[in-house]
């Protein structure tokens, strides 16, 4: 039975895709910030384990237990993050540095724990970016920097990786509804993902995971999520300026 590891388990992404993985006949292992939420992440073949993932003694203690309890680690989801809005005038360089250390630091420290038992097991990586990760989104500074610099890094990691056997993909989701309208937006912005409110399109998270294991399946290293995620990707290379404008236009919209 092959086991996958996903960060930011507990969160409504990474519990779809435990679920989607188990019915699959995976065994999970979820990562996140110790509470109730997950908790309740648990169940038949899933098992939570408690980390602040921007710690890096907690992050291998918490890998240490994973290692001891799997014969071996074939998937490495990354999917913990944080999102932030507001505009790069009103936000402080601290703000910044917060959503960095859980965006990407928080990714980099996983991943070097893991490494070798991916190369072990010849597995996969699995990178959760987002539509802002290759194309500019407004009231974003902070959020995209940090997911162009997570494709950076993964884009990078999988040329020096595919010597040992081990692949990596990238799922770039749009806007997927997990905490819509959720109050719990601290004064800097910062905010649970899925919680904005001036999304396009918004996807549920069982139909995400279900198109991002689905290319998983298929061996592609690049997966757009969703409808505007395809187009994005293919207007934004094609035509900058006029995706630029229509992001612009459907975002404003919603913020009315």
């Amino acid at each position: 039975m092959k086991t996958a590891v996903i960060t930011g388990g507990a969160g409504g992404l990474g519990r779809a895709l435990a679920a989607g993985l188990v019915a699959r006949g995976w065994q999970v292992a979820l990562l996140d910030l110790p509470g109730p939420a997950l908790l309740a992440a648990g169940g038949e073949r899933i098992t939570p384990y408690p980390c602040d993932m921007t710690d890096p003694a907690a992050v291998a203690q918490a890998c240490a237990q994973i290692r001891a309890a799997y014969p071996s680690l074939d998937l490495l989801i990354h999917n913990a993050g944080i999102t932030h809005i507001g505009l790069f005038a009103d936000t402080a360089v601290a703000t910044h540095r917060r959503v960095f250390e859980v965006n990407y630091f928080a990714t980099l420290h996983v991943t070097a724990e893991l490494l070798a038992d991916l190369r072990r097991s010849r597995g996969r990586h699995l990178a959760i970016s987002s539509v802002a990760g290759f194309a500019p989104l407004y009231k974003r500074t902070a959020y995209s920097a940090s997911k162009h610099a997570l494709e950076a890094f993964f884009r990078t990691l999988r040329e020096e990786e595919r010597d040992h056997g081990v692949s990596v993909s990238i799922a770039m989701p749009s806007f997927i509804a997990t905490n819509i309208g959720q109050p719990e937006r601290q004064d800097n912005g910062i905010a649970r993902p899925g919680s904005a409110t001036d999304g396009v399109d918004y996807m549920i998270p069982a139909a995400a995971a279900a198109i991002i294991l689905a290319g998983i399946a298929r061996g592609s290293e690049t997966i757009p999520v969703g409808r505007i995620a395809r187009l994005a990707w293919i207007i934004s290379r094609l035509a900058p300026r006029l995706y630029a404008r229509l992001m612009m236009r459907n975002i404003r919209r919603n913020e009315a």
